[in-house]
């Protein structure tokens, strides 16, 4: 296959093959494997042999690789390109979609643009303009709050521009995000993981979201506990009228009683040991996760911790396990493995077994694309509705970390934990009372109170000018609002947790002294407003990138 858009120097400055061999050795300071890396993308596409000089890999993901090259241009000088080199496995739909995305949507309003597109075979070639960068982790501590105010409002803006076209990014953090510090320039990158609204003006993203509302199916979500009597449940929204008539017990169905040991080194090591910025605030390792069920309208229960599963209910489901013909758009047939008859109640709630019926019982399939750390409650809870709303939640969490001085600020690998950090911050009754909006019923063995986010973020960050005033007024009615849990080495409840942050406070975030303040003593009202705002657990009532353009908070750079 031949590119998709030739560059014009292509004719004006031909290349021999064997050049790149040569601006290989000239690469010494490069690691052997990433020159290998480059050597086998001018093998894969070897169009780009004519145009660029591929200069060092720069960034790596799941999905894609980026190199910094350089083009010969026209009026005779060289201008910096950044090379994304997608994974040949990628879907073509999703690739065109992202290049549309790019085109349509980017070159403005700090949206990165797309400059060429090559491709030979499986392997394709994204060519955007380069934009040098500092890392966030190197500049967290070190940014004044004016300049925190400027990347947001520039987020923002790109925000705007991309939700105008009906682009949900679904993957907004710091390193999709660059900046340039002294050039106060910003860009916002990396559209693979991007859906359309079902209003998007993105022709190929209609097509794969209407793809990705194929085959989902709405079913319970497990609950889970997070030891020492603290446990979360989600479940699913309530089925149609047909299926409730056909059991009464729908809202109480259970799911696999699974225990997930989720293994993690310790969080915040590389953070510690590289850069200035103070250790995640959350953080787990060797957490015992279980799921039971839930029951609306029941008393609150501890769910008992145990390794016991009845082996006895695994076997019978092989045996009473019903295989349905399901019927496609398409026409076509897929076979799938069907749940039990609805009619057939579950008897193992609150037990530590699992029955037939809850092993029968089919995922939830929900888009849950996104970053750990940055996934909106929505995404968390498997919500088949999710809307740019999440993508401001991802701002939300971006500002968080700017205000707090922490990066990452959550940290967790599985949802229903991710879930659990967050109700320790916004609250968990807020959190039940949020998802019942979105057809989700959430549970928690224990009320977690809400935090003051001003207080949160002036003790992590050092500032602590909240704590100076409640001096001066006198000791603190609760401690509540202190409460803050941190990385532990061991499933804490709250008390346990607040105890750590306590100490967490006294050694590591010291107050800093009045000539590095930078402004940090002076963050107005606003600025909360804006975060509490931005981390509303409610997507229908979440500010919305343009109503935060207008928000009191940016009002002397809109001037």
């Amino acid at each position: 296959m031949e590119t998709v858009l030739q560059s014009p120097c292509d004719e004006q400055h031909p290349q021999q093959a064997e050049d790149f061999h040569g601006n290989l050795e000239q690469k010494s300071k490069l690691s052997a494997g990433v020159k290998k890396d480059i050597e086998k993308l001018y093998e894969a596409v070897p169009q780009l042999v004519n145009v660029f000089k591929i200069k060092e890999k720069i960034g790596e993901g799941t999905f894609s690789s980026v190199y910094l090259a350089t083009a010969q241009l026209q009026t005779g000088h060289e201008e910096k390109m950044a090379l994304k080199h997608l994974i040949p496995t990628s879907h073509p739909l999703r690739i065109a979609a992202e290049l549309q995305c790019l085109t349509v949507a980017g070159g403005q309003d700090n949206v990165m643009g797309v400059k060429y597109c090559f491709r030979k075979n499986d392997h394709v070639v994204i060519v955007m303009p380069y934009l040098e960068h500092e890392s966030f982790l190197d500049i967290l501590n070190s940014l004044s709050f004016e300049e925190v105010k400027e990347y947001m409002f520039n987020l923002f803006k790109a925000l705007r521009r991309i939700h105008h076209f009906g682009i949900v990014h679904r993957d907004v953090k710091p390193s999709n995000f660059l900046y340039n510090r002294q050039l106060k320039k910003y860009a916002l990158v990396d559209f693979g993981l991007a859906q359309g609204t079902p209003d998007t003006k993105i022709e190929l993203l209609k097509t794969a979201h209407s793809e990705d509302q194929q085959g989902s199916c709405l079913q319970t979500n497990p609950v889970v506990a997070l030891g020492n009597g603290v446990s979360v449940s989600v479940t699913a929204p309530k089925q149609s009228t047909a299926q409730q008539s056909a059991s009464k017990a729908a809202d109480r169905r259970s799911s696999s009683l699974s225990k997930v040991q989720m293994k993690q080194g310790r969080g915040g090591k590389e953070d510690s040991a590289h850069h200035s910025v103070q250790r995640s605030v959350f953080g787990e390792r060797n957490f015992n996760v279980y799921s039971s069920t839930y029951q609306e309208n029941s008393s609150t229960k501890l769910i008992k911790q145990s390794k016991v599963i009845d082996v006895s209910s695994r076997k019978l489901v092989t045996k009473k396990k019903i295989i349905s013909t399901k019927t496609v758009n398409n026409g076509g047939a897929r076979k799938t493995a069907s749940g039990c008859p609805l009619n057939l109640l579950c008897d193992c709630y609150a037990t530590d077994r699992v029955c037939s019926v809850c092993l029968s019982r089919r995922q939830q399939v929900a888009p849950r694309a996104g970053t750990p750390g940055f996934r909106a409650p929505e995404v968390l809870t498997k919500c088949p509705t999710q809307t740019t709303a999440i993508d401001m939640w991802s701002a939300g969490i971006i500002f968080l970390s700017l205000l707090s001085g922490r990066y990452p600020f959550f940290k967790a690998s599985d949802d229903l934990t991710a879930l659990a950090q967050i109700m320790t911050v916004r609250g968990s009754r807020e959190t039940i009372q949020a998802a019942r909006t979105f057809g989700k019923s959430v549970v928690c063995t224990q009320v977690v109170p809400t935090q003051n986010l001003r207080t949160l973020c002036e003790k992590l960050r050092g500032t602590n000018s909240s704590s100076k005033r409640s001096q001066e007024e006198g000791p603190s009615r609760s401690e509540n609002n202190t409460a803050l849990p941190v990385a532990a080495d061991k499933p804490c409840a709250p008390e346990i947790l607040r105890k750590q942050i306590q100490h967490l406070q006294s050694d590591g975030a010291l107050e800093m002294k009045a000539t590095d303040m930078k402004g940090w003593d002076q963050v107005p009202d606003e600025a909360y407003d804006l975060l509490d705002k931005l981390l509303d657990l409610n997507p229908a009532t979440r500010i919305t990138a343009k109503e935060a353009l207008l928000h009191p908070f940016f009002k002397d750079i809109r001037l």
